[in-house]
């Protein structure tokens, strides 16, 4: 059975969406990030970045989300979450790269400048600049989305569950607010039966 590291609501979501939607079972393993457990050495031997998520399927060992993912929907291609032409696949890339250093990345920089760093390292200058950009390639993606239900091509595919938690992510930081297509899009995807909890749902699991 599949083992995955990673606590809600980490990036480990994008991994449970898959797994969610494939149906298949899997071994949830939390790390308990702000205790320092993804310093362990235990730990360190699976993903030397001391990040999560972490996918163990057998032998093979997987990390960073957008990887997990693509290597999920390639392992099981039934589910047609991998377009058939390489021309669709190349757009397939292109979005999926697009979301996690275009959008994620400013929404990690303002994460990271607003709890995550001591405060003496915090820049809030660097929010500003962030949230700057971040707001201009939402724009980008607003666009494209305009008169489309998927991210690529006329059906779901992996972007569309990377693109989720992303812009859920954007959302939480208030993002969306000029994005209507997008919000409508957000809606939609988490209304779907396999949907794992929201970032606020988890955090206020996390709490209870």
């Amino acid at each position: 059975m599949m083992k995955l590291y990673g606590t809600p609501p980490t990036r480990a979501l994008r991994v449970i969406w898959l797994l969610n939607e494939l149906g298949l079972e899997y071994d949830m393993l939390p790390v308990n990030l702000l205790q320092g457990e993804n310093q362990q050495q235990g730990f360190l031997v699976l993903n030397p970045a001391a990040k999560v998520p972490v996918l163990v399927d057998g032998s093979l060992v997987v990390t960073e989300s957008a990887a997990i993912q693509l290597y999920l929907a390639e392992k099981y291609p039934q589910a047609g979450f991998i377009p058939e032409t390489v021309e669709e696949r190349a757009q397939m890339y292109r979005w999926m790269f697009f979301l996690v250093t275009e959008i994620e990345q400013p929404l990690w920089r303002i994460a990271r400048h607003t709890f995550i760093y001591p405060e003496e390292k915090r820049l809030p200058q660097d929010v500003d600049l962030a949230r700057q950009e971040c707001l201009e390639m939402v724009a980008v993606l607003e666009g494209h989305m305009k008169a489309r239900e998927y991210m690529v091509g006329d059906r779901l595919s992996v972007a569309d569950f990377n693109a989720a938690y992303t812009l859920d992510w954007a959302n939480e930081e208030k993002m969306l607010d000029g994005a209507p297509r997008l919000r409508e899009y957000l809606k939609s995807m988490y209304s779907r039966p396999a949907a794992p909890p929201t970032i606020a749902e988890a955090f206020a699991a996390l709490e209870s």
